[in-house]
């Protein structure tokens, strides 16, 4: 239960701080923090959180992450149900107070809210196949990092900071594709408010981020069977 909450907490503070920073302060009158402000808002919200919670949890955050580290065998399959719904709660909790504090400014208008899309909803106008190919490739990098730097042979005490630079990084790259999912907890929360075609299209984010994670794990266990 200690580790449910953990991860619960986790990941509320990534979908407040990485969507939060999309939607209050991306594109704030004259001092926005733009595309690279939001990547490093999401690469701090995991590099903080894996120093507050990674010796309680393992700090995943992410239904994609869990499932990357069980396909790698560094997780138990008996926990990947609880770990996954516990990200997706901490998820909606956090897209329902940033709902809050949002709709509170008279000015406020629904819109996107930092959902992840394809077609006329990727902010960059690219397809499907451009959505999936990324998601896909950008997880399969994440995980790859995430399973090398926790390796018991890697630097002790940085990995935080690899994952949580190699996130911003991935923001960096498919923002303007996807609005950057990698990791279908932050894309469920967002989707539930605006519906429609968010979850008309969510498949794709629970999908292409799991795909990509099963493939670094197997890659990874592959090229360093140790843990």
């Amino acid at each position: 239960m200690k580790k449910l909450i953990a991860e619960f907490i986790g990941t509320f503070w990534l979908v407040l701080g990485g969507c939060g920073s999309a939607v209050l302060a991306a594109a704030f009158p004259e001092l926005g923090i733009g595309f690279a402000g939001v990547a490093l808002a999401f690469g701090l919200t995991v590099l903080t959180m894996a120093y507050a919670i990674g010796h309680v949890s393992g700090c995943h955050l992410n239904p994609a992450v869990s499932i990357g580290l069980w396909a790698g065998g560094r997780f138990e399959a008996k926990d990947l149900l609880p770990y996954i719904v516990a990200q997706v709660l901490g998820g909606i909790v956090a897209a329902s107070v940033l709902y809050v504090i949002a709709s509170d400014n008279a000015a406020f208008e629904l819109g996107g809210f930092a959902a992840n899309g394809f077609g006329e909803h990727s902010p960059g106008g690219y397809g499907m196949t451009a959505a999936l190919v990324t998601e896909i490739v950008m997880t399969f990098i994440f995980l790859f990092v995430i399973l090398g730097a926790t390796h018991s042979k890697a630097p002790q005490g940085l990995a935080g900071v690899a994952i949580g630079l190699c996130l911003t990084l991935i923001h960096l790259i498919s923002i303007p594709v996807t609005n950057t999912s990698v990791n279908p907890a932050r894309s469920t929360s967002q989707a539930i408010f605006v519906g429609d075609w968010a979850l008309g299209q969510l498949w794709l984010f629970w999908v292409a981020p799991i795909v990509g994670a099963i493939l670094a794990g197997w890659v990874y266990k592959y090229l360093s069977p140790e843990k």
